[in-house]
């Protein structure tokens, strides 16, 4: 949608006549049916009555167009100003322009990321060329008329109040600059020049309207990209269940766009079962079919790592646009979607947007917005107050929506080894629920529980050596001082040299992979949906123990963590759902973080009885005789409906085969019984 449209002669005529703002606000109001405010009406008579002024000259055409605020297509994200019409070649030609107030700016480490005051603050946000390019790119590689005419698009970005440039055009900008050049206030008649450049005749092919009105399909040369960067790549290869989720998944594809009916796939997986992996082959092949998707998740950092590990690269790519926050669909078009692949769906919140005042429900609109949606999902995963991600949640609004709901199951498991023992000891460990007491084979996952923090380290630092695959992680106990100081240190502990700062300072949601990070420390946040080959996890006071008693302690957390936002005002109005909140998402996030190496972890406590009971669970051996009346009745049950499963079970619980066939043999005998 775009909400002003005019030729360049009445677009100077309406910004020199002081009024431009005014119309914005007017057409604002009339298509979108909302109200503009102060701040924005201000922002728009600043930037367009200055852009009036650059247009007001004889080399750029009177009867070139001139569109404002156009809405992109599969993005919530507007385009300041576009300027169309055709160069020397007569190409049709759409210059973007994105037009900032700012006044300071100040250039940072990580790609394409400046620094300026916005909303009251000194705050990241993009680099303003890249903004720009990026838009371009989004056009280009999926609006089908721009491509069918040979359109050209030309970005750049206008700084009109800027009077530096050296840190908006740092040397670690180049590549972005040089897609997308940036002006400043005092590049006036550079920028004159600039467009004149592109737009020597006006728009004879009405170009905007095209571009609002194109068809939306991926290119195939962004297919062929993200073809091409799976190929080969063995993190990306679909394994056993993977491969028959997979097509599945493109068979209900196949469903909802041709028959149509609406498709729900709900996939069920443990930690290490490849979801992430599955999620990504899928975005791949729906674009090589020329469908509209999109990679979903709730947290920044599988995207940005997935984003990182497809490309090879840190920096931003036109890939970008693939992938998604899970508040992106508030207002989204039913079905315009044909797939949306939602990770860590367990993750999805009720309401959406920085202050969460934005939109109804997130399941609710993904469902709405695409022909199929496919939600990979662990509700054990579920590790702050406000997630609502759940198998029966999605299928109530499945039902709502009249799609049809199918559910798979990921079980193979490539975390930790392949070691479904390491999940139940954990499950049964953390007393999130009663299961075998299995043996551990340490020679098979490395698990050990240190006395030190300092060997927690080494230990870390060492195996990160052999391929940038070991981290350390803590759960969020500690405040994150360097986030204001960068000399200070986020996490000490009295009596040992280690000291560490937080992720996320200098490395961004990269941490996990960047080459310098490993001395720094993730939290939750920056590792959920991720692997790693080792990790160290720190636990904090949230979670210690006392008698052999789990006790978990939701003051205990740091006052910035947000995954308990408001259990200090539930604890007043109801003590015991407070508890029982807080319990179920520091156990599930403990167990989160330790699932986050698949060749081993290591743990250390700075409480002495708390270390005691990891070592004492750990060192045990059980006896068969010991497994609990409700694991027995689990095996055999498993048996009895699918005889196959035998060595499957024999194999998790530490069971000979023989012993369970006695089992089964012993309950058919006494259901006969039963029956005389």
């Amino acid at each position: 949608m775009i909400v002003y449209s005019q030729s360049k002669a009445q677009f100077v005529t309406d910004a020199s006549s002081d009024a431009i703002a005014n119309i914005v606000e007017e057409k604002v109001l009339q298509r979108l049916g909302t109200k503009v405010a102060k701040n924005e009406l201000l922002s728009w008579k600043n930037s367009l009555t200055h852009m009036g002024n650059v247009l007001n000259h004889a080399s750029i055409p009177d009867d070139a167009g001139v569109a404002i605020e156009y809405n992109i297509p599969l993005t919530s994200k507007r385009i300041d100003l576009v300027l169309t019409g055709e160069n020397q070649n007569q190409q049709s030609t759409a210059v973007i322009i994105e037009l900032k107030q700012w006044s300071e700016v100040e250039s940072t480490p990580l790609d394409g990321i400046v620094k300026t005051y916005l909303g009251g603050g000194l705050r990241t946000t993009n680099h303003p060329s890249y903004q720009a390019w990026s838009y371009a790119a989004h056009i280009e590689d999926y609006n089908a008329t721009v491509r069918q005419m040979n359109a050209k698009l030309v970005p750049c970005a206008h700084l009109h109040n800027l009077t530096n440039r050296d840190a908006i055009n740092d040397p670690c900008y180049s590549d972005h600059v040089l897609k997308a050049p940036v002006f400043i206030k005092s590049d006036f008649a550079k920028l004159q020049k600039f467009l004149a450049e592109h737009i020597r005749y006006g728009d004879k092919t009405d170009l905007m309207y095209r571009i609002e009105h194109g068809k939306i399909k991926p290119s195939k040369n962004l297919a062929d990209s993200l073809a091409s960067m799976i190929s080969g790549n063995q993190e990306f290869i679909l394994l056993d269940d993977q491969k028959v989720c997979y097509e599945e998944v493109l068979q209900a594809l196949t469903t909802a766009t041709q028959k149509p009916h609406k498709q729900v796939v709900v996939i069920k997986g443990g930690p290490g079962t490849g979801k992430s992996v599955l999620a990504i082959n899928l975005l791949v092949e729906a674009t090589k079919r020329q469908a509209v998707a999109q990679y979903i998740s709730r947290n920044s950092a599988p995207r940005e790592v997935f984003k990182s590990k497809l490309t090879g690269t840190l920096k931003k790519t036109n890939i970008d646009n693939l992938f998604k926050g899970s508040g992106s669909y508030v207002n989204s078009d039913e079905n315009f979607f044909d797939l949306l692949l939602v990770d860590e769906a367990h993750r999805l919140n009720e309401k959406s947007g920085m202050f969460q005042n934005l939109g109804e429900n997130q399941i609710k609109e993904i469902i709405s917005a695409a022909k199929c949606s496919v939600f990979f999902i662990d509700e054990a995963q579920r590790i702050h107050i406000k997630d609502i991600g759940s198998v029966d949640a999605i299928k109530q609004w499945a039902s709502l929506l009249n799609a049809e709901v199918i559910e798979l199951d990921l079980k193979s498991q490539f975390r930790c080894n392949g070691s479904d023992a390491y999940l139940a000891w954990l499950d049964n460990t953390l007393n999130i629920r009663e299961t075998a007491n299995i043996k551990l084979d340490t020679e098979e996952f490395d698990l050990q529980v240190l006395d030190s923090p300092d060997e927690l380290e080494h230990i870390i630092k060492a195996k990160n050596l052999i391929n940038n695959k070991a981290r350390i992680v803590a759960g969020y106990c500690w405040n994150w001082t360097s986030k204001k100081d960068p000399k200070a240190y986020d996490i000490a502990f009295e009596g040992f040299e280690f000291k560490a700062r937080w992720n996320l300072a200098d490395y961004g949601m990269h941490w996990i992979i960047h080459e310098e990070s490993v001395s720094e420390v993730g939290c939750i946040h920056t590792c959920q949906g991720l692997e790693l080959d080792y990790v160290g996890v720190i636990i904090g006071p949230d979670l210690i123990i006392r008698d052999g008693e789990v006790i978990t302690n939701g003051l205990a957390r740091s006052s910035q963590d947000q995954t308990l936002k408001g259990f200090k005002k539930l604890l007043k109005e109801n003590p015991t759902l407070a508890h029982q909140r807080a319990d179920e998402i520091i156990k599930n996030t403990y167990r989160t973080l330790l699932t986050r190496g698949q060749k081993g972890a290591y743990v250390y406590s700075e409480d002495a009885e708390t270390r005691a009971y990891f070592k004492t669970a750990l060192a045990q051996k059980f006896k068969r005789s010991e497994l609990p009346p409700v694991i027995k009745k689990e095996i055999v049950d498993t048996v009895r409906g699918d005889a196959s499963k035998v060595a499957e079970c024999a194999a998790k619980y530490g069971v000979e085969v023989d012993e369970i066939r006695g089992w089964v043999a012993k309950a058919e005998a006494a259901m006969l019984a039963s029956l005389e």
